[in-house]
């Protein structure tokens, strides 16, 4: 290996590792704010490239009426809820509108504007608006009810929430790949490497999204409050913090940087119903290596994961994927060293 081979791989490990750094990134917002190990992020990221894909071809994309579901059904669930607690008709009906109704105006919005064949930027706004709308949707029918359950019984909802978003993923979009255009499709030669408009754009949201949400969270009295939330739920509810506007909030920006994820890995790679996966459980390393609580952590992490998946790839690449999950033993051994042991939580 030269000079040469060695920058390209390193480019393009560096690439791929903004990427995982922008799901590492969502995968310890939900973390820490609502104790859930979110397997299902890989899936937005699918979902926003390939609603983006369909939109290219002016197809309406088949999230649009998974959207028009899951809003009805989360509609529903909240009337029976606010109904049940205080036998209040008009407070239920209105609860179920403010959940049901944005996301049915998002759905109804695509459904005219994908025939129309806007321009590209309007499209990319479109994908994101319906892919992040699903998070506080998910949320409310999935977890809001077992809020209070164990990390454990959180983690194994994630899980059946993954395998029914790939599935309906393979009923909507079908087992054929899509490709998008790139958003900028100028390149400069920097000695042997030839940087592209796309890489340019994928470090610059990556860095900008890290930077705007670690000083939200710690520096913000409203971020402030949403970590309250995973570290006493009860305590936050006394002083007045909304434990369920926090989770749905929380899983509306894990929906959005996962649909974001989504439309810049669509032009370099061809995306599946079915690629989020391996993907999000990349960025779910870089999480594990940040401690599933550092913002700056998830994207040095994922900046090593992507490094070490590349030159994996050059020397072994039959066992890339093999290399890179590997990686999560060590640092398990090192933090389960480094911290004190507690008895487990009844």
């Amino acid at each position: 290996m030269d000079f040469s081979i060695a920058s390209i791989l390193m480019l393009d490990g560096m690439t791929n590792g903004a990427i995982y750094a922008l799901l590492g990134l969502a995968t310890v917002l939900v973390f820490t704010v609502t104790r859930v190990i979110f397997i299902p992020q890989g899936e937005f990221v699918a979902y926003g490239a390939l609603t983006m894909a369909m939109l290219q071809a002016g197809q309406v994309p088949g999230t649009v009426w998974l959207l028009m579901l899951l809003a009805v059904l989360a509609g529903l669930m909240e009337c029976w809820s606010r109904w049940s607690h205080a036998h209040n008709l008009a407070q239920a009906i209105k609860s179920a509108l403010i959940m049901a109704v944005p996301p049915l105006l998002i759905a109804w919005g695509t459904l005219w504007a994908a025939p129309q064949n806007f321009a590209m930027p309007v499209q990319a706004l479109l994908s994101i608006a319906v892919v992040a709308t699903f998070g506080p949707l998910v949320y409310r029918i999935a977890y809001q009810s077992l809020e209070s359950a164990t990390s454990l019984v959180l983690l194994i909802v994630s899980v059946g929430v993954h395998f029914a978003m790939t599935g309906l993923g393979l009923l909507f979009f079908g087992a054929e790949g899509f490709r998008n255009p790139s958003f900028w499709t100028s390149s400069w030669a920097v000695g042997p490497l030839n940087i592209t408009g796309q890489v340019v754009i994928i470090f610059t949201i990556a860095v900008l999204l890290i930077a705007v949400l670690w000083l939200f969270f710690e520096r913000t009295l409203f971020g402030k409050a949403l970590r309250a939330t995973a570290v006493n739920r009860t305590g936050a509810r006394l002083m007045g913090i909304s434990t369920h506007a926090a989770g749905q909030f929380t899983f509306l920006l894990a929906a959005g940087i996962g649909a974001v994820s989504g439309l810049l890995i669509g032009p370099t790679t061809t995306v599946f119903y079915d690629s989020g996966f391996l993907i999000g459980l990349k960025g779910f390393v870089a999480a594990v290596v940040a401690g599933l609580a550092s913002y700056p952590g998830a994207l040095i992490g994922a900046l090593f994961v992507g490094i070490v998946e590349s030159f994996g790839s050059f020397w072994a690449s039959a066992f890339k994927e093999v290399i890179v999950f590997t990686l999560i033993l060590p640092v398990l051994l090192w933090r389960s060293l480094r911290s004190g042991h507690s008895d487990e939580e009844a």
